[in-house]
């Protein structure tokens, strides 16, 4: 049953909310979905986001990681800590600077997301699925706007 709210703040601002709700239902969804598929893989949401930003876009250092990965200084520090401990990545001294790290993934960390990152794509995919090709592109089109905006 398709429910009005009783209250009205204007026809674009109730529209407004209501894409809202679905964007945030949607996305809800999928990550708990991933969040799932990660801890089967023994490995937390954070954690994934750190290797794959490695994976994909090579050594770096930890405050563009925390962009990167929209964390907070303090929880990537545990991050790294325990993703050094556990031999998926290694760090060194920044040569241009002394008081920071630049942050590389292991061989281990690198089989790690050889393994898992293909069916995190597909994951992705199977959520969009029911998109065709240009729906996905008007989705991303109108998403990049209203981030942009």
């Amino acid at each position: 049953m398709n429910r009005k709210s009783l209250i009205s703040y204007g026809e674009k601002t109730d529209k407004a909310m209501k894409s809202w709700v679905q964007v945030s239902k949607t996305f809800n969804r999928f990550f708990a979905q991933e969040l799932k598929y990660f801890s089967e893989h023994d490995l937390t949401f954070i954690q994934f986001k750190v290797l794959e930003v490695l994976y994909h876009r090579g050594d770096l250092n930890i405050g563009a990681i925390t962009k990167l990965t929209l964390s907070t200084p303090g929880n990537i520090t545990v991050v790294v800590k325990n993703l050094k401990k556990g031999g998926w990545i290694t760090s060194i001294v920044d040569p241009n600077d002394k008081r920071a790290s630049i942050l590389s993934i292991t061989e281990k960390g690198k089989e790690k997301m050889k393994s898992l990152f293909p069916q995190h794509a597909q994951n992705i995919l199977s959520y969009m699925g029911v998109l065709d090709e240009d729906e996905l592109d008007t989705l991303y089109d109108l998403l990049r706007k209203i981030y942009k905006s």
